[in-house]
């Protein structure tokens, strides 16, 4: 049995320290709905602007960058894994841009996943582009797939409609990027918003689904997960990642920081005046991973 990083009380957000690629093969769960957000191969020494001043963008060895063929075979080896890990009607949604979108959308259609969506993330608050070379970059894409072509997956869209403003909910969000308050545990260097991640899950998962990230961070997927009472496992390599991912998680066990988080997002507050089953409370969704220690 693997050994958890950590897990909560309650055992939903479970926690693995380690490689993907050697720990997915290591369980046979089936899981509802992956999100991943891998590396964009990005680090070769770039420049951007936050909070006004100019820093690196280099993120760490995890993101180097690596020719058009290894990016290819690294992103065919963990989508296969995935693959392996979701039931079948399950869905997965991975963030990108255009450095490895374009690969991983290919080997989505090589293993045998149906593309449903590809979401254009337009962010209402992008860092300026310091070189005025070109257009400044305000985008990334997250492709939304189901694991078989013939088998139906769960969409929301009565929910989804309703948060749009009663009307059908386009491919293109604009959402800002992540806010003061998400970062009380430091932020991990590509954190997603809670905001982004939160609609993602209530879109393509019911009260009680287990959500995996096998490339977890800060563990953005989990927090995001539990305040709409869901069950998360991550995976993360990079250790200092996952303790501000338990840090993450520990602080919404209070109470009060739970109910401030859930009112901090719109589309949540949206979902919750529908007064439809769009959440659960923790007792009502305990169940282990058969695969974890106690």
């Amino acid at each position: 049995m693997l050994k958890p990083f950590y897990k909560s009380s309650n055992h939903d957000f479970n926690l693995l320290h380690g490689d993907t690629f050697e720990l997915l093969p290591q369980f046979n769960f089936k899981f509802d709905m992956i999100f991943a957000d891998p590396p964009y191969f990005l680090s070769s020494g770039g420049i951007s602007v936050q909070s006004g001043k100019v820093v690196c963008v280099d993120k760490g060895d995890w993101d180097k960058s690596m020719s058009q063929d290894e990016i290819n075979a690294f992103n065919l080896k963990w989508l296969s894994l995935c693959r392996e890990k979701l039931k079948d009607n399950g869905t997965i949604w991975i963030s990108g841009t255009y450095h490895n979108i374009f690969s991983v959308a290919n080997c989505l259609t090589q293993l045998g996943y149906k593309i449903l969506n590809v979401i254009t993330w337009a962010k209402t608050n992008p860092p300026p582009n310091i070189s005025c070379r070109y257009f400044t970059y305000s985008t990334e894409f997250i492709i939304w797939a189901r694991k078989k072509e013939k088998v139906p997956h769960y969409y929301n869209y009565e929910l989804m409609k309703h948060i749009n403003g009663d009307t059908q909910m386009t491919d293109v969000w604009r959402l800002p990027a992540i806010a003061p308050w998400e970062k009380t545990c430091t932020k991990h260097p590509t954190q997603k918003p809670l905001g982004l991640l939160s609609r993602i899950i209530m879109a393509s998962t019911e009260p009680g689904a287990w959500i995996l990230d096998p490339f977890a961070g800060s563990s953005t997927t989990g927090i995001a997960a539990n305040l709409l009472g869901r069950r998360f496992l991550g995976i993360e390599q990079d250790e200092e990642f996952a303790k501000i991912s338990v840090a993450r998680r520990k602080e919404i066990e209070d109470i009060k920081t739970f109910a401030t988080y859930k009112r901090k997002i719109p589309d949540i507050v949206k979902a919750e005046d529908t007064q439809t089953d769009c959440f659960v409370c923790h007792e009502e969704i305990e169940e282990r991973l058969p695969f974890l220690e106690d």
